[in-house]
């Protein structure tokens, strides 16, 4: 018994003893341990230094650098999606002549700037990167043309589906669409609205002007009759039509009557700008800078307004191109003179006018981008509301309400009205022929064999197109011709009446005003040539936006109709023009 409990307590021993061993093989000691630990530190810094020699890649750089890269070849190269066929082949042959153009440049460019910077071994460089180049981009300007020819010719399936059913081609988004009048004219006077808030934003911060302010003098508003609250719009409003009531051609028995037209264009034009408008709201009249004088009396808009325009034809065509363009350029001139004379106003240092200049010029640099947006959003407004027009002038004959004789009985009465207007029968002429045209165009394109018709139009309109631009083209030679020797004339009389006692001075100045008047003729056709042209581009996109409106539920034969009514008005009016002329 005690033999047998020795020899457990042996066996207990000898296994606790090989169970430590085994432990002790499994768990190193703290210092192998350390060691250890030191020597995958060591390894990790060794890799951190050989990543951190290695060369980061900015992967910012890379885009930036691609973004420029296709930004280039954009430019020079056309991907986007054509229309069809004929859109894919112009779009190609762009390429191809884009490429070989940027090919000959670059090989007589680059050795020429390379012999510049580096001398004889940039002339070599600059050689074989110019040979290289009239190589590559005549052979990519190739290949992305047949790309696009490719594309186009795959795409001509789908256009003439399309355009058959209505759709019309968008040249933003490159797809096809249903069109809506109403919807763009929605969506367009929105967009005006929103520039026009951005612009007068710009023109508070920039003049630091406020319409609520109080005023020294109200005789100008009184003059215009608005309050002093007036927007820019509110204003122009007004004046327009004040002074279609005093003009001095509308009131023949009225002897002050062109004493009231300047007086009243002389205040349409210190309000009109926001620099002499604040100068007046807190000066007045009295204290007002003789400078302000100097600003041209007699508004451009209402010039050609009065002159060419009239109310009976505004809802077809809308405001004149050169209407609009004049007072623009005239009334910027006109801002900046004023603002130039107001400049020296007081001292400053020069870093406080060189900060001015730089706020001036990204104000102005932000005003003409908005004006530029606001211009092309003008005209797109012009033609949907004449398109509108002309819709609820064709509707009751579309609807079946007035038959063709009543509807023409109408047409005739309205074409004697615009008659009576100044211009009239130039007005009539040249509206009833656009209106014609177009008509004709949409007619036969599917009232005729194989759309004979229509291409018979379309070949009579780029005729009138032509002829208008030749007669623009001659009539500005012939306003060039005129303006440069009635200005020289005047400058003659000038040098002449500096020689001569003050006395000669009243007899110079009527010279030089009735040589002036002399070129007038010359001037009045160019802008009569000017306003054929606009008229025409205009009437284009009226009825194009006519004839598509609606297609989506509207059936071929109505929008038929609607081109039936338009051809019938247009030949009424081309009509009575040609006979009173």
């Amino acid at each position: 018994m005690a033999d047998t409990t020795a020899t457990n307590s042996a066996t207990e021993t000898v296994n606790n003893e090989t169970d430590n061993d085994t432990q002790n093989e499994k768990q190193p000691s703290s210092a192998e341990e350390g060691s250890e630990t030191t020597t995958e530190v060591n390894e990790g810094d060794e890799q951190q230094a050989q990543e951190q020699q290695q060369p980061v890649v900015n992967c910012d750089v890379w885009t930036e650098d691609l973004a420029k890269e296709k930004q280039i070849f954009d430019a020079l190269f056309s991907t986007r999606r054509p229309k069809d066929g004929w859109a894919g082949l112009s779009s190609g042959l762009k390429s191809v002549a884009k490429g070989t153009a940027a090919g000959l440049t670059a090989l007589i460019a680059s050795p020429m700037v390379g012999a510049q910077q580096e001398g004889v071994k940039g002339l070599a460089v600059g050689l074989i990167t110019g040979v290289a180049s009239a190589v590559t981009l005549p052979v990519t300007g190739v290949c992305v043309g047949a790309y696009q020819l490719s594309r186009g010719i795959v795409n001509s399936a789908e256009a003439i589906q399309k355009s058959a059913q209505g759709m019309v081609w968008n040249e933003q988004t490159r797809e096809w669409y249903f069109y809506s009048m109403q919807q763009e004219n929605t969506d367009v006077e929105q967009q005006m609205q929103d520039l026009q808030r951005k612009l007068q934003q710009s023109d508070n911060t920039s003049n630091n002007t406020s319409n609520d302010r109080p005023v020294q003098d109200r005789q100008y508003y009184d003059l215009l009759k608005v309050p002093t609250t007036a927007s820019s719009a509110d204003l122009k409003k007004a004046y327009y039509r004040e002074a279609r009531l005093v003009h001095p051609d509308k009131n023949p028995d009225d002897p002050d009557a062109a004493d009231k037209f300047q007086k009243l264009g002389h205040a349409y034009q210190i309000l009109s700008q926001p620099e002499s408008r604040a100068h007046y709201d807190k000066h007045g009249i009295v204290s007002n800078n003789p400078s302000e004088m100097k600003l041209t009396d007699v508004d451009p808009r209402t010039f050609f307004a009065v002159m060419f325009g009239s109310d009976a034809v505004k809802p077809y065509i809308g405001e004149l191109w050169i209407a609009n363009k004049a007072d623009t350029l005239l009334k910027d001139q006109a801002l900046q003179e004023f603002a130039n004379q107001h400049s020296g106003n007081g001292e400053s240092s020069d870093e406080s006018s060189n900060s001015k200049t730089s706020e001036t010029k990204k104000e102005s640099s932000e005003r003409a981008q908005y004006k530029a947006q606001l211009e092309v959003l003008h005209q797109q407004h012009r033609q949907v509301q004449a398109a509108l027009h002309l819709l609820s002038r064709i509707q009751p004959f579309v609807e079946g309400l007035q038959d063709e004789a009543e509807f023409i009985a109408l047409a005739q009465e309205e074409a004697a009205i615009i008659s009576k207007q100044d211009f009239g029968a130039v007005f009539l002429k040249a509206i009833g022929y656009s209106l014609e045209l177009e008509a004709m165009d949409f007619l036969g394109s599917y009232q005729s064999f194989l759309g004979v018709d229509g291409h018979a139009a379309k070949f009579r309109k780029r005729q009138y197109l032509m002829a208008n631009q030749l007669r623009l083209l001659t009539a500005a030679v012939a306003a060039a011709r005129a303006g440069s020797a009635a200005y020289q004339e005047v400058e003659r009389l000038q040098k002449q009446a500096a020689q001569l006692s003050e006395e000669a001075n009243p007899q110079t100045i009527k010279l030089a005003s009735e040589k002036i008047e002399e070129s007038l003729p010359a001037i009045l056709e160019l802008a009569w040539a000017i306003n054929i042209q606009d008229i025409t581009r205009t009437l284009r996109g009226v009825c194009l936006k006519l004839f598509t409106d609606g297609a989506e539920h509207l059936t071929i034969e109505q929008r038929l109709k609607r081109a039936e009514g338009v051809w019938l008005l247009g030949r009424e009016f081309y009509s009575m023009g040609s006979w009173l002329q």
